[in-house]
C-alpha cells in the first residue's frame, strides 16, 4: 500500500518534497489537498491547516519536508541526498536554509506581484474542483487573500520590491553560471540544498507563468536545473563531485546568503533568546517580533520567526560537531566566502526541536 501525500502543485514545499519523493523512488499516491481534505484528514492529525503532509503506509503522519526528507533517507537508505564529505555536507546544508527560509521572499513577491489573477484561479481549482470556473476564481480570491496578505509582514514593500527584484536576478545569473556547468549543486546528483532551492524556484517562480517567462528568459540553466528535479528520469542516480570539491561557482550564493539572511537570523536570535526569557513556559509563536533584514543595500523590516532558526540550526550543529580536521577544511571554504564570520560566529541560547508538528526548546 503507498504512502499518502497531501499537498498541491500551488505549494511552495510541496514541490521541494515532491521533487524528493520522485528521486528517492518512494511508492506514494498524491492527494489534492481540498477543503474536505483539510477538514477530515489534515487538520485532525497535524491540528492546523498545513501542507504538505505525508501518512505513512504505517500510519505515521509526518509534517514538514525536512522531516519527511529524512524519514525516507533512513527508511529506504541508499543514495543519500545529504554528502559524506564535510565541506560539502555543509554547503548543501546552508543551502537548504537559503531556499527553505529566504527565497520566500522573492517567490511571494512575484506570485502576487506578476501572477495575482492566474493564482487566484488556481486556489479556486484546488479548493473546489467541480466548480464552475466563475466560482473557482470567487473562491480563490477569498482564499488568496490571505496569503497575499503575508507579503508585508515578509517584508514586501514598494520601498524594498526594487531591491527584491534586483537581488533575484543577481541570484539567477549566478545559478545560471553554476548549472551551464553543473546538473546540480555538488555533481550529477541532487543534495538537500538542491531541494532547497527547488521549493522557491519550483512551485512560484518556475511555475506560475509570468515568473517563469522571467526565468527561462533570464536563466534558462535554472529553468533546465527545475526541470531536472521535478521530472526525475533516474532515481537515485548520480554522484557528488569528488574530493569534497565545492565549485567556485557556488560562492557567490553563499556570500548572497551570508550577506543578506545570515544577519537577518542574528537578530532573530537575539529576539528570540528575549522572548525566551521573558516567557520561559510559553508555546514558541511563529513570530517573536519584527527586525530588519538588507537586500542590495535597501533595508526593510519583516516577521523574526523561531523556526528559521530551527533550520539554520541544523548547519550549526553540524559545523560546530566536526573533528578538527574537517573543520579545518570547512574553514578554509569558510574563509574564501565573504561574510561567512556571521554564521561561523552565530549565537544562539536557546536549542529548538520540531516535535509533534510545532517547535518546541530542544
Amino acid at each position: 500500500m503507498p504512502h499518502k501525500f497531501y499537498g498541491g502543485q500551488l505549494s511552495l514545499y510541496s514541490g521541494k518534497a515532491r521533487a524528493y519523493l520522485d528521486w528517492k523512488g518512494v511508492d506514494y499516491e498524491e492527494f489534492l489537498s481540498t477543503t474536505e481534505v483539510y477538514k477530515t484528514i489534515i487538520v485532525p492529525r497535524v491540528g492546523r491547516p498545513v501542507i504538505p503532509v505525508m501518512v505513512t503506509e504505517d500510519d505515521e503522519t509526518l509534517q514538514d519536508t525536512t522531516l519527511i526528507i529524512d524519514h525516507f533517507e533512513a527508511e529506504i537508505g541508499g543514495p543519500s541526498v545529504y554528502p559524506d564529505t564535510p565541506r560539502q555536507r555543509l554547503v548543501a546544508l546552508l543551502a537548504e536554509v537559503f531556499g527553505d527560509e529566504w527565497l520566500v521572499i522573492p517567490a511571494m513577491h512575484y506570485r502576487w506581484n506578476y501572477n495575482e489573477e492566474w493564482v487566484y484561479g488556481e486556489f479556486g481549482a484546488v479548493a473546489a474542483p467541480e466548480a464552475s470556473r466563475e466560482e473557482q476564481l470567487a473562491i480563490g480570491r477569498e482564499r488568496g487573500q490571505t496569503f497575499k496578505g503575508f507579503c508585508p509582514i515578509l517584508g514586501i514593500s514598494e520601498q524594498t520590491i526594487p531591491a527584491i527584484e534586483a537581488g533575484y536576478e543577481a541570484l539567477l545569473a549566478d545559478l545560471d553560471r553554476h548549472f551551464a556547468q553543473y546538473d546540480f549543486l555538488l555533481g550529477s546528483r541532487p543534495s538537500i540544498g538542491d531541494y532547497g532551492l527547488i521549493g522557491p524556484l519550483y512551485a512560484h517562480l518556475y511555475r506560475d507563468p509570468a515568473s517563469g517567462e522571467i526565468m527561462k528568459r533570464l536563466a534558462p540553466n535554472v529553468a533546465a536545473w527545475v526541470e531536472r528535479m521535478v521530472n526525475v528520469r533516474e532515481p537515485l542516480s548520480g554522484e557528488f563531485l569528488p574530493d569534497d570539491t565545492v565549485p567556485q561557482s557556488l560562492f557567490p550564493v553563499l556570500a548572497r546568503m551570508m550577506r543578506e539572511q545570515t544577519p537577518f537570523l542574528q537578530k532573530t536570535a537575539d529576539l528570540f533568546s528575549a522572548w525566551n526569557e521573558a516567557n520561559p513556559d510559553t508555546e514558541i509563536p511563529r513570530a517573536v517580533g519584527m527586525a530588519d533584514f538588507t537586500i542590495e543595500g535597501v533595508t526593510g523590516q519583516r516577521i523574526a520567526p523561531p523556526f528559521s532558526l530551527w533550520m539554520l540550526q541544523r548547519p550549526l550543529d553540524y559545523y560546530r560537531g566536526l573533528a578538527d580536521g574537517d573543520k579545518a577544511a570547512v574553514d578554509e571554504l569558510l574563509s574564501a566566502v565573504d561574510g561567512a564570520t556571521g554564521f561561523s560566529s552565530f549565537t544562539m541560547d536557546q536549542p529548538l526541536a520540531f516535535e509533534q508538528f510545532k517547535l518546541v526548546r530542544g
